[in-house]
């Protein structure tokens, strides 16, 4: 489910920016897959992508961590069999950024084709 947001560009924030409150994030949580992401505690999203196997995992890592350093926005990522979890936020402001919205909707583009095998 490719949406608008993942065509978005990933923009740097500064120090002076503020987290995003949960009306400011809804329309964009709206956008990403609903059976993967959660905004926990008002502070970060947390996903948990499916695969048939652990290679298939693994290789959704590698991508995401290919996205991560194009986009200088790096996620934490826990990769078991068959399952690959993601907690992302904003460092710089400790909370919710439209970019942390951005990259997981990029996740969410990234793992299409492992859904339709």
């Amino acid at each position: 489910m490719t949406t608008p947001l993942a065509q978005q560009p990933c923009e740097a924030c500064t120090s002076e920016d503020e987290p995003l409150t949960e009306s400011e994030y809804a329309a964009y949580l709206d956008e990403l897959d609903d059976e993967v992401w959660r905004v926990v505690d008002d502070h970060h999203l947390e996903g948990t992508y499916e695969f048939a196997d652990f290679r298939d995992a693994l290789e959704f890592t590698y991508e995401v961590g290919e996205l991560a350093e194009e986009e200088w926005h790096h996620p934490d990522l826990h990769l078991q069999w068959g399952e690959v979890r993601v907690e992302l936020w904003t460092h710089k402001i400790d909370g919710l950024h439209k970019t942390d919205f951005v990259m997981a909707a990029r996740m969410d583009r990234i793992h299409e084709p492992y859904t339709n095998e």
